[in-house]
C-alpha cells in the first residue's frame, strides 16, 4: 500500500510537471502534439510517457536505445532509466523537452541530474548542474559532489570541490562524508592530501617571488632616487654645483629618497670604507654598481663612477659574473612590471618628468 501511494505522488508530480509542455519540433505535426510512442520506466515503476523522436535529438545514448537493438527496451517501447528518484527522472525528461531547470529542481536533485546528464550525454544539462552544484557547495556535502564530479568527468566541480576541501579541511575532516571516503576511497583521500600539499607549496612559492619581486621593485626605486639626487639634487643632498638647499619640500618617493640620502653623506665621511671596513659603504658601492650596469649612458650620466664601473666591466674579460647579471634583469624586470600596473596618464607622465630633469640640468 505504502508502494502505490508512492507512485500515486510521482505520478501526480509528473502529470504537474508535463515534459510535453515544451515538447519540440519532433513531437509536433501537422501544428498537433503528436501521441507518445515510447514510455520511461523509473526505479518506482512509474511510467512516463515520451515521444523518441525528442528523445532522440536531445540525447544521442537515448537515441542509440530507440534506434538500436531491443536488449535495453521492450517490445512495447519501454526505456528504463533506473537508481535515481522517479522525481529526478520526471525533472530529467521534463528538460529533455524544454531545456530548463528550475532554481527549485536544481536544490532537489542537482545530483541526480548531473548523472543522468552525464550518462546520457546532454551537455546543456550538464554544464546547467556544474554550476548550480558549485554554488551549492557546503562543509557537508563537498566529499559527496566532489566522487560525483570525478565519477561524470566534471573538472570545473572537482576543482572548486577540491579548492573548498583545501581551504576548511578541519572541519570537513569532521563530517560523516570524509569519514566515509577514508573507510571505501582511499585513493580519493590521497589526491586530495596531494592536492593540498601542491597548494600549500604554490602559496609558499608566491608568497617568495612577491618578496622577492619587493626587494627588486625597491632596489629599481633607489636607482630612480639615486639618479635623482645626483641630477637635481633633493633635500640636503644634491651635486657639487647646486645648492641642494633650493629644494626643501620632500619629493614623491621620500621614504627611499630620505634613506638614501644619509647613505650618500655617510659614505662621503666614513673613513673604514677606504680599509673595506664599513657595511653601509658596502651597500653604497653595490647601488653605484648596480646603476652603472643598468644605465644606458654613461658618458652623460651625473652618477658618480658610473662611468668608471663601464669601462671596468669592458677591461675585464670575465665581466660581471652571472649572479650580478641575473640581479640586474630581476631590477629592470620589476620596473617594467611595475610602471604597466600604473594608469596611463601616470605612464606617459614619467618620461616627460625624466625629460625635464635633463633638460634643467642643461641650462645650468
Amino acid at each position: 500500500m505504502v508502494l502505490l501511494q508512492g507512485n500515486f505522488a510521482c505520478e501526480m508530480k509528473v502529470k504537474a510537471n508535463s515534459p510535453f509542455s515544451g515538447a519540440g519540433e519532433g513531437a509536433i505535426i501537422d501544428g498537433e502534439m503528436a501521441e507518445p510512442d515510447v514510455q520511461i520506466i523509473t526505479s518506482g515503476g512509474l511510467r512516463i510517457p515520451a515521444h523518441s523522436s525528442v528523445l532522440a535529438s536531445a540525447s544521442p545514448v537515448l537515441g542509440s536505445i530507440i534506434e538500436g537493438p531491443q536488449k535495453h527496451r521492450s517490445s512495447e517501447g519501454n526505456i528504463p532509466i533506473l537508481g535515481v528518484p522517479c522525481d529526478a527522472v520526471s525533472v530529467f525528461m521534463q528538460f529533455l523537452y524544454s531545456s530548463k531547470c528550475s532554481e527549485e529542481q536544481m536544490e532537489n536533485y542537482g545530483i541526480h541530474l548531473l548523472a543522468l546528464s552525464h550518462v546520457y550525454l546532454v551537455p546543456l544539462l550538464k554544464r546547467r548542474c556544474t554550476r548550480g552544484l558549485a554554488e551549492r557547495l557546503t562543509i557537508e556535502n563537498v566529499v559527496d559532489i566532489l566522487q560525483l564530479a570525478r565519477l561524470c568527468d566534471a573538472p570545473d566541480l572537482y576543482l572548486r570541490c577540491m579548492k573548498l576541501l583545501s581551504n576548511n579541511f578541519k572541519a570537513i575532516e569532521q563530517t560523516e562524508g570524509w569519514k566515509f571516503l577514508q573507510s571505501h576511497d582511499p585513493l580519493l583521500e590521497l589526491q586530495i592530501l596531494q592536492f593540498m600539499d601542491e597548494a600549500e607549496s604554490r602559496k609558499k612559492r608566491t608568497r617568495r617571488q612577491r618578496q622577492e619581486q619587493g626587494l627588486y621593485l625597491e632596489l629599481s626605486e633607489a636607482m630612480d632616487c639615486l639618479e635623482h639626487i645626483c641630477t637635481e639634487g633633493c633635500m640636503s643632498v644634491g651635486p657639487y654645483d647646486m645648492d641642494p638647499s633650493k629644494n626643501t619640500s620632500p619629493c614623491s618617493k621620500f621614504s627611499t629618497c630620505h634613506g638614501l640620502q644619509l647613505l650618500i653623506k655617510h659614505f662621503a665621511a666614513c673613513k673604514k670604507r677606504v680599509n673595506g671596513g664599513c657595511l653601509r659603504c658596502k651597500r653604497m658601492w653595490q647601488l653605484l654598481r648596480l646603476h652603472s650596469s643598468i644605465c644606458d649612458s654613461p658618458d652623460e650620466c651625473k652618477v658618480p663612477l658610473c662611468r668608471q664601473f663601464k669601462l671596468k666591466v669592458q677591461q675585464d674579460r670575465r665581466g660581471e659574473d652571472a649572479r650580478w647579471r641575473l640581479l640586474v634583469r630581476k631590477v629592470v624586470s620589476a620596473k617594467t612590471i611595475y610602471s604597466l600596473t600604473l594608469p596611463k596618464w601616470k605612464r606617459e607622465e614619467e618620461p616627460r618628468t625624466t625629460q625635464n630633469h635633463h633638460e634643467i640640468r642643461s641650462f645650468k
